[in-house]
């Protein structure tokens, strides 16, 4: 099928310096950050994606994307992080037993250690994070794996998850179906370019009975892997028809064990715990929420009116950090939009991204 925008692409910003830079987590894992550079200032802010979605999200060339308005609205740099959540890297397509822990313990102290390695220890950082994303990077803010951070936008979720009944029914079923029952190793949006009559396919086609609400197979199997709507994740009118498309692109395969983490975290009374108790995750705490006082970071908890994901998850979260730091942080709700078309929609450098910028010039 032929490509209307290029898999991948960095066409979505221009006039920027634009460079790669790798680096490891402690836990052997290689990921990378993409640097765009247009001032000579020290202000950075590093721009962090959800589950199966990667730097792509915030560069697309369809609408003026994020990182084209920061850097339009004076922010010297912006950094985009691909940790292993990421599509753009394989670690989705292996078996593993990651889960936000590993995000909060292992990737976000590496990636902000890189950023200050190349940008100087003296540079001002904020951070803007998304869905699952913004969780690992709350959990590590909070649990104080990371500091330094001037301020922090966090999107649909941070330290108290919650869900639509009908997504945590079928976070209990849909594990034990794709992988005992159909042996699937992970579950993917692409399932309806498998070749015909393989399992994959057979899927995304039986889901797209149930979704009647467009014809796009990527846009149905979202649907059941995050949330519960028709569409789940965003307002089809909110997106560029090109966005809707290529779903398959934006969005990439993905195990199941983050989803168990969520559900955990949804049994324990809607807070932030650990997926293992092991040795090895014994510097994150048992309750992020019990020391939020002490965290000077202010954050603005994001999300749409809409979330069909998430739903009101930030703000419990805003409620909870208010009780713990008064005054300290913010809450924004956007009406008209859901989960990811705050930052994915056709309009958002009007309707979505100007309220992110004054809470960021409000802590520069």
């Amino acid at each position: 099928m032929a490509r209307e925008i290029p898999l991948y692409t960095l066409d979505g910003v221009v006039d920027a310096e634009v460079t790669q830079h790798g680096f490891c987590t402690e836990d052997g894992l290689g990921l990378s950050l993409l640097r765009f550079r247009r001032g000579q200032g020290r202000m950075a802010v590093m721009i962090v994606h959800g589950l199966t979605t990667s730097s792509d999200m915030f560069i697309q060339p369809e609408h003026r994307n994020l990182v084209s308005f920061l850097l339009d609205e004076g922010v010297d740099e912006v950094w985009t992080l691909d940790f292993r959540m990421s599509n753009r890297h394989p670690y989705n397509l292996q078996p593993n037993r990651y889960s936000m822990d590993d995000c909060a313990l292992f990737d976000f102290p590496a990636a902000v250690a890189k950023i200050r390695q190349v940008a100087g220890d003296d540079v001002e950082l904020h951070v803007i994070a998304h869905c699952l994303g913004s969780m690992g990077f709350a959990m590590a803010l909070f649990g104080r794996t990371v500091s330094g951070i001037r301020s922090c936008i966090l999107n649909s979720v941070a330290l108290t998850p919650h869900v639509p009944r009908w997504s945590r029914i079928k976070g209990h079923i849909f594990p034990f179906v794709i992988e005992r029952i159909f042996q699937q190793p992970y579950v993917s949006p692409r399932w309806s370019e498998d070749p015909r009559f393989t399992l994959g396919k057979l899927l995304s086609k039986g889901v797209s009975l149930f979704h009647r609400e467009c014809d796009v197979p990527a846009c149905h199997m979202l649907s059941l892997m995050w949330g519960t709507g028709w569409p789940a994740l965003y307002n089809h009118e909110n997106l560029d028809e090109r966005t809707h498309r290529r779903g398959g692109d934006l969005y990439g395969p993905v195990g199941l064990n983050y989803h168990r983490h969520v559900l955990k975290m949804l049994g324990r009374g809607h807070r932030t715990v650990k997926m293992r108790e092991a040795p090895e995750y014994a510097a994150l705490p048992d309750d992020y929420l019990l020391e939020a006082r002490r965290v000077d970071t202010p954050c603005l908890l994001l999300t749409g009116r809409d979330n069909r994901v998430f739903t009101d998850s930030n703000v419990h979260c805003h409620r909870a950090l208010e009780e713990a730091a008064p005054g300290r942080h913010e809450l924004a709700i956007i009406d008209g939009y859901g989960h990811q078309d705050v930052f994915m929609g056709a309009r958002v450098d009007r309707e979505v991204f100007p309220r992110l910028m004054t809470f960021l010039n409000a802590h520069t």
